[in-house]
């Protein structure tokens, strides 16, 4: 059985961490995998959007204490919140339940998140006498420094409506609404033509954090670039014409 499961369909990348025994906290081989398949939802010209999530009462638990070693050689969190900003093709976090550190840490590096009633999320690593690269680094620039710094410090879980009211998470639903509110946003962002969006994904990472002019030129070296593609002749085609374009990702 793997520990992380992939299936592609009808253009979705499904990412299913699976080991519900452990809570699915992440083990160097799970680690390895998450970087390898998000790396193929890189790379695949077939693949448009992606859903990430956990079978069992988890999403993940965060790294595997049982068999953490400091200074292992090895992939590191660092290498996947970092690859996960630089695939432009739309990600989705479909938060099942618990969602800790590491777990926390995935789910954040995702595009949208929307989470089950039963989500808890956290940064619990103060109570095991160890620090956290995604609590410092993505929570505390998602939400106020004071409020990142109370769960940070404290250890404490955020309810999923709570999660919501920081703006943690797009969208909490019904446990058995998860995967259906999922596959829905993925077919609304299906609908739209698969190069804009991932230029929109694009302009808005590289010039984040740039000054207004320089954040402005950038994008408007993407759109140049983009109105050279097929799809936005095709889109343009289609609006005059009154009919729905054909997208062809190219």
């Amino acid at each position: 059985m793997a520990l992380v499961e992939f299936e592609v369909k009808d253009r979705i990348a499904y990412i299913t961490l699976n080991r519900p025994e452990k809570m699915n906290a992440v083990n160097q081989e799970m680690l390895q995998s998450l970087i390898d398949y998000f790396t193929e939802v890189k790379d695949n010209p077939d693949i448009w959007v992606a859903i990430i999530t956990g079978t069992g009462k988890a999403f993940s638990s965060g790294h595997d204490l049982s068999h953490a070693s400091f200074g292992k050689k090895g992939p590191r969190a660092y290498d996947l919140y970092t690859l996960l900003p630089r695939i432009y093709k739309p990600i989705i976090a479909a938060i099942n339940g618990i969602c800790l550190a590491q777990g926390c840490g995935l789910a954040l590096s995702t595009d949208i998140q929307i989470a089950s009633e039963n989500a808890k999320f956290g940064w619990p690593q103060v109570k095991r006498g160890i620090s956290s690269v995604s609590g410092p680094t993505i929570l505390a620039r998602r939400v106020p420094l004071n409020i990142a710094f109370d769960y940070l410090f404290t250890g404490e879980f955020i309810d999923a409506q709570e999660a919501y009211r920081w703006g943690l998470v797009n969208k909490v639903v019904k446990h058995e609404e998860l995967m259906p509110a999922a596959e829905e946003k993925a077919r609304q962002i299906l609908e739209n033509a698969p190069l804009a969006v991932r230029a929109m994904k694009e302009a808005t990472l590289l010039t984040r954090y740039m000054r207004d002019y320089e954040a402005q030129l950038v994008a408007t070296r993407i759109i140049d670039e983009l109105s050279k593609t097929e799809d936005a002749q095709e889109g343009i085609r289609a609006f005059q014409e009154k009919r729905k374009p054909v997208w062809k990702g190219r």
